[in-house]
């Protein structure tokens, strides 16, 4: 019983993701314009993250933040698109069981940081603008780097159980996941066997995640706008809401999509929608975050004038 139960577990060595169906034409078009796309997120987030690091103008917490929100867009748009840029020029679309489990871990571990991040960025702006007084005491260095090291880490502290748990359910065959990325839903459903704890583990994990993050930066951002309701001067009202602007356009990107995905009823979606409300928050938001935060921001458009000497 116990050979035979191994040799199930461990008959699927790798998985095919079907990605987008479509003729080889159409695969080329797919490569070209993520490509495109795959290489502006990169630019665009290492640019922000260069003007922080460089510009010391910009080294109070809120650039600091908004430098390590851009590093993190980097590697989380890292751990699917290149896969599925290969993907489009291969003909078998193979990713092996370990590639997969880990780019699962990585990709949702990435996006649980981003959460735990738009969380830190509007605690810190409910700091500055509802205690402008106590600010310089509460945000200290300590403080502020506990905090970036907290967004860094938090994803992977969360998803590492529903990942070693789903990972030791018995894939017996079919192997084929119609998706881009190695999204645990379908996998879970490739499963031979129903585990009704582990996907109580990951659904709980993901309402955790995305509702208490969500409802966290709901309500300093409420806060945060009572507050400024409240200033005398119209002045002042305007440059607290544009410090804000962008890191709401932001949150709304972000956990719009996600909770439409994974929450809401995302999952009884039809398969290509799902595909596209994935694409969205997986490709065009870090895509769209760097043009948000540089347009809306004038200390930012400062520091990249002095980048490339405009």
């Amino acid at each position: 019983m116990n050979e035979s139960s191994k040799e199930i577990i461990t008959s699927v060595s790798y998985f095919i993701l079907l990605g987008f169906s479509s003729s080889p034409e159409m695969q080329l078009l797919y490569f070209g314009i993520f490509s495109i796309s795959y290489t502006l997120t990169l630019m665009g987030n290492a640019t922000i993250a260069c003007a922080v690091r460089w510009d010391r103008r910009l080294h109070t917490p809120m650039y600091i933040f908004l430098g390590n929100f851009s590093l993190l867009e980097i590697v989380y748009v890292t751990t699917t698109v290149p896969n599925m840029l290969a993907n489009f020029l291969s003909t078998t679309k193979s990713i092996s069981f370990v590639s997969c489990f880990a780019q699962f871990y990585f990709f949702f571990s990435f996006g649980c940081d981003e959460a735990f991040y738009l969380c830190i960025m509007a605690f810190d702006r409910y700091l500055a603008i509802c205690h402008p007084l106590h600010y310089p005491r509460i945000m200290t260095k300590q403080l502020y780097t506990g905090l970036a090291i907290l967004g860094w880490s938090g994803g992977f502290i969360f998803f590492l159980a529903p990942v070693i748990l789903i990972s030791r359910l018995p894939f017996c065959g079919p192997n084929i996941i119609d998706h881009f990325i190695c999204d645990p839903v379908p996998l879970m459903m490739l499963a031979c066997s129903e585990d009704s704890i582990t996907q109580f583990i990951f659904s709980t994990l993901n309402v955790i995640t995305m509702i208490g993050t969500f409802l966290f930066v709901l309500c300093s951002y409420t806060l945060v706008i009572l507050s400024v309701l409240r200033m005398p001067s119209t002045a002042s009202k305007h440059k607290a809401f544009s410090t804000c602007a962008s890191h709401l356009a932001v949150v709304i990107l972000f956990f719009g999509s996600v909770m439409i995905m994974y929450i809401g009823t995302g999952s009884g979606h039809p398969v290509e929608k799902q595909k596209i409300i994935t694409i969205f928050y997986s490709v065009i938001t870090p895509l769209l975050n760097p043009l948000i935060y540089s347009l809306r921001n004038k200390e930012m458009k400062a520091a990249l004038r002095k980048i490339f000497r405009i």
